[in-house]
């Protein structure tokens, strides 16, 4: 796991572990509800008959040099109030219990300012940033990242609106140049890419596809004269290929394509300004006002503190995701208070949930598994199989082949775009002498595969080496339920798995439609495809074995702890082994899911748009019976294999593998550079999330698919994908349907038709999916 990778992990556990912390601790030893500054002051009594903490005014410069005045309680900042640093830096707005919150005005030294709302110390929700060079930026954040929708005035004179993510324009969106060009489309990590329109001041203008910031694939160019040329586009000459439509003879004779690269080369998009400081990395020197005492204690904008509490209440303010000794309050905390405050944590947190009625035991990691599959040596019976199909895989991937477009012709799809290589044991001209037995290789739509490998960054020479490289593949110990066999490489990054001719029908008929749609969306959760091969074995046989490689959606160096598959249906939903047998590898199911998935919100709702968007191909395409795949590595865990819920502190000497945690400034200096980062985790892959437990009130009760939620949640990293996605709905599945709906109930069966399946499938997962508040 790369290092970017793993920071950005820790960074979305502190962030989650942060908020979670607070909230349970809050809750367990009973923190008096704090009113906001609008609310009525002089009601003294909660509505449970608690006694709200007197706010009153606090006019003082602390001992550092910062000053504060403003409203003040229980020794927070809370209400209105305005704060300076003696760095220049000034928040004025609302707060709650030490944490800003609400509308305020964020102002640097250098004459930066943020105008709008704030969540927990973060620019989040609706504000107005206008930077020291000038630029401004109206809009929506999240968590100090332009976020939704926005527009951005550049102190050059251009400007953009549309679609942010993280930092970046992405979506839709304009951008208008000071000299009234514009483009309008699409944009992916801040540059042009997609579907756009880049539009002249002169009237001409070019319609079609785009990549990193320049025309590629399709398109069209169009004179103010009605003049045009259409084709392929490319930067280098020799892809650029297209037919002239003129208005008269003689115009634009001089004119060539590249020039369109070469004016287009003086049109850069401007870049975001740096700054020195977020408003989240400002710590306040908060001290004890004259109602209390006059220990102090420093604490950042969000309430965590650093130095000198006593109060239980405080301590517990200051458990976050960050799991930093060194930041822990009161001076040094020996083994054995740490111990007792875990206990307590523990068994109120137990307690809380037999109150709700739902008893349930401390869940425990399941025992661990040995490498899956058995390493195809020689004296296998599929020995010379796999040699046959290694031999043909470094044939099909490593013979010179012309640098294909994206943009392919409706005749590589075609089923008859196929590849006959025969493979003597001597060797040809072609192929190199082996020590297999004679075969003939068939390659199917190879320009099309090529192109996908492509699309989803694959490198031929690592694909290789992961495939046809010096180490076995290994084979699952038992086929699917389909009878296909699985096959892992060695580093585990490929699956191969062999198919029925009805099975390859169906995926040659929906190729076209899987590579557009794959093309379209960089996140799609189906599973992603890299070749498609028949091996013919020679003799009297004349057996034929037809495979697909595939991703493993599981080839991470975490473990995964459990694996579920799911489809939203519950007949025969449930494993059928016992508790003993089940370990990491154990395939799991609907009856047996025991979570709620929790996404951070930009993260759900991308989730949201993309299984509609795959549920929506696989519908059209008439494909039903696929499942969503879903691995979850549990991040806290003790020594004796116990889960820790988001909250607990790991005991002494008990912490398990996991995610490295970031202190506050390391956090936050990431913030600062988003770009850094965003490419280092996708939807569906080393994803962190929570996951909430349910109990089911009736465990034998299948018309209960999702369980009651227990409010006990687990810090995960989550793994899902969208796999077996060859199923059409044929006769004999119609059949299926048929005689099962004369037994059982016809919604709880898995073989119903694609409109139906897509419906229940859609429902189920987003009932277990769910944001993260």
């Amino acid at each position: 796991m790369n290092k970017d990778s793993g920071v950005l992990k820790a960074w979305e556990a502190t962030i989650r572990k942060t908020q979670q912390a607070k909230k349970r601790a809050n809750s367990i030893f009973g923190t008096m509800h704090l009113a906001h500054a609008d609310e009525d002051d002089n009601n003294d009594d909660d509505k449970d008959g608690s006694v709200r903490p007197e706010i009153y005014k606090e006019d003082k410069v602390l001992p550092n040099g910062d000053y504060y005045t403003g409203q003040w309680s229980d020794n927070f900042p809370h209400g209105q109030g305005k704060y300076l640093w003696t760095d220049g830096c000034m928040y004025v707005g609302e707060w709650f219990r030490g944490k800003t919150m609400g509308r305020g005005r964020f102002s640097w030294p250098s004459g930066a300012t943020y105008e709008g709302e704030f969540k927990s110390g973060y620019m989040d929700g609706t504000g107005t940033y206008t930077g020291s060079n000038g630029n401004t930026y109206r809009g929506q954040w999240i968590m100090n990242l332009k976020h939704g929708h926005g527009v951005k005035n550049y102190a050059n004179g251009d400007w953009y609106e549309g679609e942010w993510r993280r930092g970046l324009q992405d979506g839709q969106g304009r951008y208008q140049w000071k000299d009234g060009n514009h483009y309008i489309g699409e944009w992916r990590n801040g540059v042009i890419w997609g579907k756009g329109s880049f539009v002249w001041d002169n009237g001409n203008r070019y319609d079609g596809f785009w990549e990193d910031g320049l025309p590629k694939g399709n398109g069209t160019f169009k004179w103010s004269d009605g003049s045009f040329y259409e084709g392929n586009w490319s930067k280098d000459p020799k892809d650029q290929n297209g037919t002239y439509n003129r208005a008269s003879e003689d115009s634009h004779l001089e004119w060539e394509p590249q020039q369109v690269y070469a004016d287009l080369s003086e049109y850069k998009i401007c870049q975001g300004e740096k700054v020195s400081v977020l408003p989240s990395q400002k710590k306040l020197a908060v001290w004890r006002s004259s109602k209390s005492d006059d220990s102090s204690k420093r604490m950042s904008v969000d309430g965590r503190g650093s130095v000198g509490v006593e109060r239980p209440i405080d301590r517990m303010n200051l458990w976050d995701g960050d799991r930093d000794e060194s930041c822990d309050v009161g001076g040094a905390r020996t083994p054995t208070e740490g111990m007792e405050l875990e206990d307590g944590l523990r068994s109120l947190h137990f307690d809380d949930a037999n109150i709700k009625g739902i008893p349930r035991k401390p869940m425990k990691l399941p025992r661990k598994a040995k490498r899956q599959g058995e390493t195809i040596c020689k004296g296998h019976k599929n020995y010379d199989l796999m040699l046959n199909l290694q031999l043909g895989i470094r044939h099909s991937v490593g013979r010179p082949a012309p640098t294909a477009s994206l943009d392919l012709k409706p005749s590589a799809f075609d089923p008859k775009e196929k590849m006959w290589t025969r493979f003597p044991t001597e060797g040809s001209k072609y192929t190199p002498p082996h020590q297999s037995c004679e075969f003939k290789w068939k390659d199917y739509c190879p320009v099309v595969f090529r192109s996908l490998r492509k699309l989803f960054k694959v490198d031929p020479a690592d694909y290789m080496i992961s495939i046809c490289g010096n180490d076995a593949l290994r084979e699952l110990s038992s086929p699917g339920k389909s009878g296909s066999f699985f096959y892992l490489t060695n580093d585990d990054r490929y699956m191969i798995k062999t198919m029925k001719k009805a099975e390859v029908k169906v995926f040659l008929r929906m190729l076209s439609a899987y590579y557009n749609h794959v093309r379209a969306f960089e996140n799609t959760l189906v599973t992603k495809f890299y070749g498609l091969h028949c091996v013919k074995l020679t003799g009297p046989t004349q057996k034929k074995v037809r495979f697909i490689i595939m991703g493993n959606l599981f080839c991470s160096e975490y473990t995964i702890h459990r694996r579920f598959d799911l489809k939203g249906s519950s007949l025969g939903r449930i494993t059928d082994k016992p508790d003993s047998e089940i370990d990491e590898t154990t395939i799991l199911k609907d009856l047996d899911l025991n979570f709620i998935f929790r996404l951070q919100s930009s993260w759900f709702e991308e989730f949201c748009r993309q299984i509609d968007r795959d549920c929506e191909l696989l519908e059209q395409e008439g494909i039903m019976d696929y499942s969503l795949l879903v691995g979850i590595h549990f991040i806290e865990k003790s020594a004796a294999g116990d889960l820790i819920p988001s909250g607990a502190q790991t005991p002494i000497g008990g912490a398990g593998e996991g995610t490295p945690r970031l202190s506050r400034a390391d956090m936050d200096q990431l913030l600062l550079d988003p770009s850094s980062w965003l490419a280092s985790i996708k939807l569906g892959v080393n994803m962190p999330a929570r996951v909430e437990r349910t109990v089911r009130k009736n465990e034998g009760d299948q018309s209960q698919l999702i369980g009651e939620p227990t409010g006990e949640y687990y810090d995960v990293i989550l793994f899902f994908g969208i796999i077996d996605i060859l199923q059409d709905y044929d006769i004999s599945k119609k059949l299926e349907h048929a005689y099962k709906s004369f037994q059982y109930d016809p919604t709880s069966i898995s073989a119903v038709d694609p409109k139906q399946y897509s419906k229940r499938f859609r429902d189920f997962i987003f009932g277990i999916f769910a944001e993260d508040t």
